[in-house]
């Protein structure tokens, strides 16, 4: 953008530039669309391409047959449309893309965007110093670091690097819980520069910001934009399961970005690429504050499926929860169903959350303010967000969704704070399963590689 820039086309390269957006997400009128068309600001991007029956949507990267629906019309071609990325304003055959093609935006650098003064342990400064030389060189970089261990301070110096440096930021994570916490923190230690946080029912814009923090599905939107990629919880649903979205993300980035990504508990791809020296890695087997990971305490309980489907609660989990009570200690009771959270929260008078739930935003914020004592939850809370002070308990710890991965991640949710960090875990099981005991090995061999 050169200073003899329309100040309206200035205004509007910050809006669409490095975007694939629909026409209703323009919010631009006919005759305005039309002159920026013509004179070349914006081009049409086919959205559905279709050959013999076989459909691919250009934004979501879908190929699936499968998921693509058609609108019938008399006497004409049907409507192809895309169910895969439908969420988020319907893709269709009947409908281009638009693409930014004129001068690209201005951002300016800001000298010292960070106002953040806590201090870094040793293994933080050396994940810094890593993220810092992998944004020099355009590389790739793990940060495989523990619950706990403070990964988003470890970032701290590699996003005030590249902002120093004219460089664009994205945080990109699984979950639109996560973008709400990391969101003010960031804004708080960051306070000069431009952000905007993205998920589903976010109402923010991302008009050229140094940083932006979204859920992986809004990065469908983007391409050649950032210059740094953070991919927070590499490991976790949707991303790992949906090869749609790190298409996506490969997309969102310029050609020579830097990507960085971050997880507690890698899966099989990424082991294999540290083992093979594939994937240069910064491990962090310690918490922030020195103090071991809580080890889960595994309680059986005959019949506890069939007891749970009575409707009835087992003595033993009413005693934890009866314990929690008088002690005044914090909670949250994970569990593996919608189901099962509505018939425990209507029995024990809890509050309960899942990922449909349309007050979910709100109990949340009641429990991070201690207005809430106690909280039931299926596994949108296994990760990434942070309640100091609080006791966890899994039950049916056994039930196939909680693979090794999310008993970590929730093991991990207790005894995050300097001030209380020995929290109890416990997993309410019938069956032992692999993944129980998995998890529970692996926060032994993480103390003991600390303790080294």
């Amino acid at each position: 953008m050169t200073s003899s820039t329309p100040p309206l086309i200035e205004d509007l390269a910050r809006k669409f530039a490095t975007k694939l957006l629909l026409k209703g997400e323009l919010d631009l009128s006919e005759r305005r669309l039309q002159y920026l068309l013509d004179h070349a600001y914006l081009e049409k991007v086919t959205s559905i391409k279709s050959s013999l029956n076989f459909h691919q949507c250009i934004r979501c990267f879908n190929r699936n047959q499968s998921l693509f629906g058609k609108i019938p019309r008399q006497n004409n071609t049907p409507i192809i449309y895309c169910k895969h990325c439908i969420q988020m304003n319907r893709v269709s055959s009947e409908e281009p893309l638009y693409r930014w093609v004129g001068p690209p935006p201005m951002r300016h650098r800001v000298k010292n965007p960070m106002k953040w003064k806590g201090e870094l342990t040793p293994l933080q400064v050396k994940a810094s110093y890593e993220m810092i030389k992998a944004i020099q060189h355009e590389a790739k970089l793990l940060i495989y670091a523990v619950c706990g261990a403070g990964k988003t301070e470890m970032l701290y110096a590699g996003i005030e690097h590249a902002i120093q440096e004219g460089k664009r930021v994205c945080i990109a994570t699984p979950r639109s819980d996560v973008v709400r916490e990391l969101a003010p923190r960031l804004r708080r230690d960051f306070p000069t520069i431009h952000s905007a946080a993205l998920y589903g029912s976010s109402t923010e814009k991302d008009l050229n910001n140094h940083l932006v923090i979204a859920t992986t599905h809004q990065l469908l939107r983007y391409e050649d934009s950032f210059d740094v990629m953070v991919i927070d919880e590499v490991d976790a649903f949707p991303y790992h399961r949906d090869q749609t979205l790190p298409k996506a993300v490969e997309r969102a980035m310029k050609q020579d970005a830097t990507k960085i990504f971050l997880t507690a508990t890698p899966r099989t791809k990424q082991k294999v690429q540290i083992a093979l020296n594939q994937l240069p890695t910064v491990s962090i087997p310690s918490r922030y504050h020195g103090h071991p990971i809580p080890v889960p305490t595994f309680k059986s309980i005959f019949r506890l499926s069939k007891t749970l489907e009575n409707e009835t609660v087992p003595p033993s989990i009413n005693q934890w929860i009866h314990q929690k009570s008088t002690s005044n200690r914090r909670f949250l009771l994970f569990v593996p169903t919608i189901e099962l959270a509505e018939k425990l929260s209507a029995k024990l008078t809890i509050p309960h959350v899942h990922a449909e739930s349309p007050d979910r935003e709100y109990k949340i914020k009641q429990y991070r303010a201690r207005n809430i004592e106690a909280l039931i939850t299926t596994t949108i809370l296994e990760r990434g967000v942070t309640f100091p002070s609080i006791d966890v308990a899994v039950i049916q710890a056994d039930h196939h969704v909680f693979d090794e991965a999310a008993l970590i991640q929730i093991a991990g949710r207790a005894g995050r704070s300097a001030h209380d960090p020995t929290g109890d875990v416990t997993f309410f099981y019938e069956y032992k399963t692999n993944a129980m005991v998995q998890a529970r090995n692996y926060t032994i061999i993480k103390n003991k590689e600390a303790r080294g």
